[in-house]
């Protein structure tokens, strides 16, 4: 009984100190956010196997990078691109994550390029 006492206490003045808890992301809001890096996501995979060398966008080749429609050129890469640099690449990004990334972003990097399509 005396040990709820001393975590009230420890609980009333962290309040009158300005203590206030982070807000979480509603689960409408988190699945935006999944769904918005999962999209920068694949453009991201299909700069890394240089798909743009041989996309039939102009613009793509211009700017040595995806400017068109990421999903369907990284699922023709998905063929062509063995697993083993599908997987190297996505220890490559899960490296370059920083540590304070939100749950949702890191939920998405996590991910493998094909699982980019459910």
């Amino acid at each position: 009984m005396d040990r709820t006492n001393d975590d009230f206490a420890i609980y009333s003045a962290m309040l009158k100190a300005g203590y206030k808890r982070k807000p979480t992301a509603s689960p409408v809001e988190y699945a935006r956010r999944v769904a918005l890096e999962k999209l920068a996501l694949q453009r991201r995979y299909c700069d890394a196997f240089d798909q743009w060398r041989s996309c039939g966008q102009h613009q793509c080749r211009r700017h040595e990078s995806c400017h068109g429609d990421a999903g369907a050129c990284l699922k023709r890469a998905l063929a062509r691109v063995p697993h083993s640099e599908q997987r190297r690449t996505r220890q490559d990004i899960i490296a370059a994550m920083p540590r304070n990334l939100g749950a949702p972003e890191r939920e998405a990097r996590q991910c493998m390029p094909r699982d980019l399509f459910e």
